[in-house]
């Protein structure tokens, strides 16, 4: 790692149990990627469960070149979260998988299809700028007028076929696409395709 990992505690007494456990668990971070640049780690006690106690929230940001993974593990009150140390293993772990998803983006190794997804759109709204597409991968993605290459949001139509990329993670509003080109209907393969993400 590039930078020291940083630590921070709200609501809960730092301790060196913790600390050199989030520091293990960095460690084996980067046994699945050695780019890893910086790692920041906060952990604290947003709420007290009147069934169940303090419910530690861990969130693990890791810095890797070109892209920021962040996980945030409350989990809902999950009850073993009462404990500290399961709170942040439970993190290091989400963070593990995203890595590892993300490694295997960037190396190429996650199954693509051949040529760019694709998929129809199933609501357009001139108005407030954005529409929804239903891709061949069985997604719902939402697109928004900027996203349309040529400038031809105002020329879709529910049912159009369209070419698009979606961007890499998740928004708040769920999958989004980056570029949405239209295409005619000779170039449209609705086989079902696998997943891009």
């Amino acid at each position: 790692m590039q930078t020291p990992i940083e630590i921070a505690f709200r609501h809960v007494e730092p301790s060196d149990e913790i600390k050199d456990l989030v520091h293990e668990k960095a460690a084996q971070l980067e046994t699945f990627y050695d780019g890893i640049t910086s790692c920041h780690v906060y952990i604290r006690a947003p709420h007290q469960s009147q069934r169940k106690g303090n419910l530690y929230e861990v969130t693990v940001e890791v810095r890797v070149p070109g892209q920021e993974l962040v996980v945030r593990h409350d989990q809902n009150d999950v009850a073993e979260h009462e404990h500290l140390r399961v709170a942040v293993r439970d993190a290091f772990a989400a963070m593990a998988t995203e890595l590892k998803r993300w490694k295997d983006q960037i190396k190429g190794e996650v199954k693509t299809h051949d040529g760019p997804l694709q998929g129809k759109i199933v609501e357009i709204r001139h108005d407030e700028d954005f529409g929804q597409i239903i891709a061949t991968d069985n997604r719902l993605i939402y697109f928004h007028r900027n996203s349309v290459t040529d400038g031809s949001f105002d020329d879709l139509q529910p049912r159009d076929p369209v070419e698009l990329v979606v961007q890499t993670g998740e928004s708040a509003i769920g999958p989004q696409a980056s570029t949405v080109r239209r295409i005619g209907t000779m170039e449209f393969d609705p086989a079902t395709k696998p997943s891009r993400r």
